[in-house]
């Protein structure tokens, strides 16, 4: 019970994108303003959740929340979208 609660502290939701050309390809990471480097984080959309890795900072645009690799976003259905309202835990 414990772990739940501490779990749903740490949530945010809001909208995240896609970033192309960084990094090694397939790999699946994102880039988050202040969640530590390595850290893992779970990404959900639409009842489909990945796992990645921080390994950057950012969005630096107003209301993302996340930024997510192009394997990241075809793993979630994003990557034709550009942005969706995601669930970050």
């Amino acid at each position: 019970m414990l772990l739940f609660a501490y779990s749903m502290a740490n949530a945010e939701s809001g909208i995240a994108s896609y970033y192309h050309g960084i990094g090694r390809s397939g790999e699946m990471t994102c880039a988050h303003r202040k969640r530590p480097f390595g850290s893992m984080v779970t990404v959900s959309y639409r009842g489909k959740s990945i796992r990645c890795r921080v390994n950057d900072r950012g969005p630096f645009i107003r209301g993302r929340i996340i930024d997510v690799s192009t394997t990241a976003a075809r793993a979630l259905g994003i990557l034709q979208l550009g942005v969706a309202h995601v669930v970050i835990d």
